[in-house]
């Protein structure tokens, strides 16, 4: 095995931690929604941005020549669940 493909290796195991990370981060936004049903609403600014912000990184993964699943992966979630968070925020406004 060579140095170059022990390298690659990790760089894949980096991008599913990666991966992982956003989606955890994404989750968080599970609270916003509860506080936001429940009659305390946040903005809707950041959630909304974030549907721009992973739309664009899922679409960038999709048209890649090898389609980069890590990044696709990741940023569903932000997209579902930034609209999730938008949505409640202002129609319980």
């Amino acid at each position: 095995m060579t140095k170059h493909a022990i390298d690659q290796k990790a760089v894949e195991k980096v991008g599913w931690v990666a991966s992982l990370m956003a989606i955890l981060m994404y989750v968080s936004y599970v609270d916003q929604i509860r506080l936001n049903l429940s009659g305390h609403p946040g903005s809707a600014i950041l959630p909304a941005i974030t549907i721009v912000n992973c739309s664009f990184w899922v679409l960038y993964g999709l048209f890649l020549e090898k389609r980069n699943w890590p990044i696709i992966a990741c940023n569903l979630p932000g997209i579902f669940l930034g609209a999730a968070t938008a949505i409640t925020a202002v129609l319980v406004l």
